[in-house]
């Protein structure tokens, strides 16, 4: 099952790149994932951590494999972010996204676009072809449009599932208590990574909480808030509440303890307990550090989650799920 899934390094390539493993870890978002949604959330994140996996093995870098792991969510419409976002208050789609090189600190973020299929891609061109760190709204638009990024019609981003729900939940205090608690609501997704050179990078990308004000912007795009990367402590990519989550800088909070000495592991309990006891935010986060030690962990009821380690494709769902396939050699 795994080989279908992810194809198995070459030999000749871990001789090659001996010196230091890479890893990837992704999410598809922390929230309470029903049972019908569960298979498909899973197999959508151990494919795109496959995908991104690839991406190392091949020599990309940690921003490459990152983008390529969130552009495949993205593409899925099983998670809430690009196709399969979910609608604003106005039953329309803004997206939000960033990336991050831990390498240099150089970003590129994007908010509340409306009609871009990857707004991580869009997110890193504003990293490498602007001064700025974010562009919003109709700026980041013209700006996609000025560097030749195809733009779709909204409507194609929505699914069938998305627009039943909107119609059941119209108000934006209901979007919000069930967006983590029950079933109605999907999440953020995304990555991050180390390659072989120890080189960090994240990305993350979301649809936001259905029925928000227009114009809202949730973490996913904010620098230390969403994400961050930087070689000297690692990379994090966060999901769960965004205002919760912003109040905390959790990506940062998460990193100042890794600074301070602590496991990863421990470092993401600790500010996920934080910002549960100081702002009453559930949420979830994926971290991995420049020597390639990692953790997912979540205070939501569930969080799809995956990561290739070595040849080893790792993957859970539920609380304290780490579940491992052996892959192809």
């Amino acid at each position: 099952m795994a080989e279908s899934l992810c194809p198995g390094m070459k030999r000749e390539d871990q001789d090659r790149n001996s010196k230091m493993s890479a890893v990837v870890v992704v999410h598809g978002g922390a929230w309470a994932i029903p049972d019908e949604l569960a298979e498909a959330s899973v197999d959508g994140v151990k494919a795109a951590a496959c995908e991104a996996s690839s991406v190392l093995k091949r020599g990309g870098s940690a921003l490459d494999a990152v983008e390529a792991a969130v552009r495949a969510l993205e593409d899925n419409p099983v998670f809430n972010a690009g196709h399969g976002a979910t609608a604003n208050a106005d039953g329309e789609v803004e997206l939000d996204a960033i990336i991050m090189d831990g390498r240099t600190l150089a970003t590129g973020a994007v908010s509340s676009v409306k009609n871009i299929a990857n707004p991580v891609s869009l997110a890193r061109a504003v990293m490498e072809k602007t001064s700025h760190v974010m562009l919003t709204s109709g700026g980041a638009n013209l700006f996609a449009e000025s560097i030749g990024m195809v733009a779709v019609h909204p409507d194609t981003l929505l699914t069938e599932y998305e627009k039943k729900e909107w119609e059941k939940h119209k108000t934006y205090v209901t979007g919000v208590n069930e967006d983590f608690n029950t079933k109605w609501a999907h999440d953020t997704v995304g990555a991050v990574a180390v390659d072989r050179a120890g080189n960090v990078a994240c990305a993350t990308s979301t649809g936001g909480i259905r029925n928000k004000m227009v114009g809202r912007v949730g973490d996913s795009a904010v620098i230390g808030a969403g994400g961050y990367a930087d070689n000297f402590s690692g990379a994090v990519s966060c999901t769960g509440h965004g205002e919760s989550i912003l109040k905390v800088t959790l990506a940062r909070l998460i990193l100042s303890h890794v600074e301070q000495g602590k496991s990863v592991a421990d470092s993401s309990q600790l500010s996920l307990q934080y910002m549960a006891d100081r702002v009453r935010g559930a949420g979830g986060s994926i971290v991995v550090s420049p020597a390639g030690q990692w953790a997912a962990t979540f205070t939501t009821d569930r969080m799809a989650w995956a990561a290739v380690d070595q040849d080893v494709l790792w993957y859970g769902l539920d609380p304290n799920e780490r579940l491992k396939e052996q892959l192809s050699q």
